[in-house]
C-alpha cells in the first residue's frame, strides 16, 4: 500500500500552525505544509504577516507583565467592586 502525503492544510490550521511557529512551538512537517499553503492563500499570507509584525512591536517594546501579588490583589479589589455593584 502507498500512502498519500495530506500536504492539504485548511486556513484554521494554517492560522493555528502560524500562531505556533511563532513561539517555536510547530514542527517542521507543520511549517513546511504552512508554507504551501502560504503560497495560494492570500489572507493567510496577510495573517502571517500581521502576526510577524505584532510579535515584532512587543518584543521591541519591551512589555513587561504585572507580577502575580499585583495581579492577585487586583483581582481580588474587582471582584469586592462587583459584589458590591451587584448589591446595589
Amino acid at each position: 500500500m502507498s500512502k498519500k502525503l495530506n500536504i492539504k492544510l485548511p486556513c484554521s490550521e494554517a492560522n493555528h500552525v502560524c500562531d505556533k511557529s511563532q513561539y517555536k512551538e510547530s514542527s517542521i512537517w507543520e511549517k513546511v505544509k504552512l508554507n504551501i499553503h502560504l503560497l495560494y492563500c492570500k489572507a493567510c499570507r496577510e495573517y502571517s504577516k500581521q502576526n510577524s509584525k505584532l510579535s515584532f512591536i512587543i518584543t521591541k517594546s519591551k512589555v513587561t507583565c504585572m507580577d502575580k501579588k499585583n495581579k492577585e490583589c487586583l483581582k481580588n479589589e474587582f471582584e469586592k467592586a462587583l459584589k458590591e455593584n451587584k448589591l446595589k
